[in-house]
């Protein structure tokens, strides 16, 4: 396999080694899904993305996010984190929007200065659509909550905006921080 350019960044971050891990390769078209996905595997973090055009398509760069068991079609701290990296590896020059090119569609990342650097990226997610909802006696062993810690004025809802989530609305900050999924559940 030929060398591929990679990147760590750190998202979400005040300063280095703090914050969301991203591992960001610069790759050709001809690395394959098997390949990205072998390197994700091995790079471990919760998400890798692959950057595989240097030139925009339709207004925007193609970008591919895996995790180490498979790829996905979007994700928050990925898109900006890629963004990031395009922007001083492949742009280098200051531009207001950078569009990224997702299973799920494009997504246009803001970004915003100070100091003649970037200081901020603000992403536009797609609108969410809402699915299926659930029971809070469906979901208490699953979290290994009570009935009584899910505030039951709000529904239990799978929602996306690329990528679905369980909303679990909660009562209590209590009842958050005492979750223990269980996944085999």
């Amino acid at each position: 396999m030929q060398k591929l350019k990679f990147f760590i960044v750190d998202v979400f971050a005040q300063e280095k080694y703090t914050g969301n891990q991203l591992a960001v390769f610069i790759v050709d078209p001809s690395v394959s899904a098997g390949q990205m996905q072998k390197i994700a595997k091995e790079m471990n973090y919760s998400e890798t993305t692959f950057i595989t055009s240097l030139e925009l398509h339709q207004g925007g760069y193609d970008v591919r996010i895996f995790t180490p068991k498979e790829e996905i079609p979007f994700a928050g701290h990925p898109t900006l984190g890629t963004a990031f990296i395009i922007y001083q590896e492949i742009i280098q020059k200051p531009i207001e929007t950078i569009h990224l090119n997702f299973p799920v569609g494009q997504i246009p990342v803001n970004l915003y200065y100070q100091n003649a650097s970037v200081d901020v990226l603000w992403m536009q997610q797609k609108q969410p659509t809402f699915h299926q909802t659930l029971a809070a006696a469906d979901l208490t062993n699953v979290l290994n909550l009570e009935v009584d810690d899910i505030d039951t004025r709000f529904p239990i809802q799978e929602v996306s905006t690329g990528l679905p989530f369980i909303i679990v609305p909660l009562k209590t900050l209590r009842a958050l921080k005492g979750i223990k999924l269980n996944k085999d559940k």
